[in-house]
């Protein structure tokens, strides 16, 4: 299957690109990426050279007419308050398998609006959770699938990285939740399954003497079945990087921490029951893995293949929805003891 990336930002150039270049290298998933350069589309780019092994197309039609739309996965990588009109365009182009960066919207009204588009142009469209196919996730899954720990009682959540510069760019990112809550939100779904929003607060960035309102940090609680409650916390003002996660069980906590940046993938998971203490350390290269599998989700199944993860997101989207019309208000302090 043939790539076209649309946005050449963090996610599209920083991101997708490297992750994409590596698993095309995977010998067991070689034969689902078409071994021609990728094609590319940012109109703020056009100055620039294109990025190693891709080539640039100059409009969407232009990129029709380089490729079979039919068998070619568009990775929608603009702003989350950028996608109905492009997601319109490119189904005008031909193109109908689209794999869009997260969060798949930033409100309820695009949310209908890009499910009307799907339904009228019969869109396969998928939305990256990497965090789902972390192999962190998988063993969480596992132990508590096995039960030897007892139930689950409480997820706790940590995403903490220094975000100013993009930030203050205004790259339409809208408030903190919409940065890096939608996998965690994801991942307490899995995990906890389904969820109403208790509380949630956010905080503004201030850098000097310049206030970003709701770009600081947010959180929010979560209640699930049987009394499991979920707590997230995420600080784009942090000066250091942490995604941790912490599941309180009966016999056990377990506290695992995901790959930090794409300087090192390697994952650890620490199970601690009173007595004794484990720990373990794993290659995880999830966003790697995550294209792999949904490239051949694409290339084996229709649009019905992926109702199942589009349900999910379109969840995550009306959560965080929720934990914004709570925080609607004044600024809300956050939560101490995460």
């Amino acid at each position: 299957m043939r790539t076209f990336i649309v946005g050449l930002g963090r996610s599209g150039a920083g991101l997708h690109l490297p992750a994409l270049t590596l698993a095309r290298l995977s010998r067991p998933a070689e034969s689902l990426f078409d071994s021609r350069p990728f094609i590319t589309f940012d109109p703020r780019a056009d100055r620039l050279d294109p990025p190693s092994g891709t080539v640039r197309a100059g409009s969407f039609a232009a990129a029709a007419a380089m490729t079979d739309p039919a068998s070619t996965v568009v990775h929608l990588c603009t702003p989350p308050t950028a996608r109905i009109e492009v997601l319109a365009e490119l189904a005008r182009a031909g193109f109908r398998k689209i794999l869009i960066e997260k969060p798949l919207t930033s409100d309820a009204v695009s949310l209908e609006a890009i499910e009307e588009l799907r339904g009228r142009w019969n869109l396969e469209l998928a939305v990256v959770a990497q965090w789902l196919t972390s192999t962190l996730t998988d063993r969480i899954k596992q132990i508590l699938r096995d039960g030897q720990h007892g139930s689950l009682r409480c997820v706790r959540m940590v995403q903490r990285k220094p975000r100013f510069t993009r930030s203050l760019a205004s790259d339409g990112h809208p408030t903190a939740f919409d940065v890096e809550m939608p996998h965690s939100v994801g991942v307490a779904l899995e995990i906890a399954g389904a969820a109403r929003v208790r509380d949630a607060g956010w905080t503004d960035m201030i850098v000097d003497d310049v206030i970003i309102p709701r770009m600081g940090a947010a959180w929010l609680e979560l209640d699930h079945p049987a009394d499991v409650y979920t707590i997230i916390h995420s600080d784009l003002t942090a000066p250091d990087r942490e995604r941790r996660i912490a599941l309180d069980l009966d016999g056990a906590t377990l506290t695992g921490h995901y790959p930090s940046s794409g300087a090192d993938d390697y994952a650890q998971l620490k199970i601690s029951t009173g007595r004794h203490e484990t720990r373990e350390i794993f290659r995880d290269d999830a966003l790697t893995t995550f294209m792999t599998a949904a490239y051949r989700r694409f290339a084996e199944s229709g649009p019905g293949g992926w109702e199942t993860a589009l349900a999910r997101s379109a969840e995550v989207v009306r959560l965080i929805g929720a934990a914004k019309r709570i925080c609607a208000g004044e600024p809300a302090c956050l939560p101490t003891g995460v």
